[in-house]
């Protein structure tokens, strides 16, 4: 089992910056992709971010390249979602995500484990 439990989360103006962190426990996510995704009121889970098991690799959805960065510290056992220039159209409640393989995917379906979800909220 994997317990993620995601922090960072609030309230901003546009043009701020906020940095999620994932903090995994229970079985370690070193052979394991991880991902973050998005829900916005009325709206469906949104793929934003993935890397690889290594760091080595990552995915953007183009809605937020050159704006997010994901990171991961696998000594920590963490994911971080650095978000800068933040919009109003970024507001939504952001999960973690680790899936049983070590490459990206944008696909939810693909992810195992989930977080319970950190408010962001970018006022105008």
């Amino acid at each position: 089992q994997v317990q993620l439990a995601e922090s960072g989360g609030g309230l901003v103006q546009a043009g701020g910056s906020l940095r999620l962190s994932c903090a995994a426990s229970g079985r370690i996510l070193n052979n394991r992709a991880m991902g973050w995704f998005r829900q916005a009121p009325g709206k469906g889970r949104e793929f934003v971010a993935a890397i690889n098991w290594s760091g080595g690799a990552t995915d953007y959805v183009d809605s937020v390249k050159g704006r997010f960065t994901i990171s991961r510290e696998t000594a920590k056992n963490t994911v971080y979602l650095q978000m800068n220039s933040l919009k109003a159209e970024d507001t939504a409640v952001y999960y973690c995500a680790a899936r049983p393989g070590v490459g990206v995917r944008r696909s939810s379906d693909e992810y195992d484990y989930w977080g319970q979800g950190t408010q962001v909220t970018v006022s105008s």
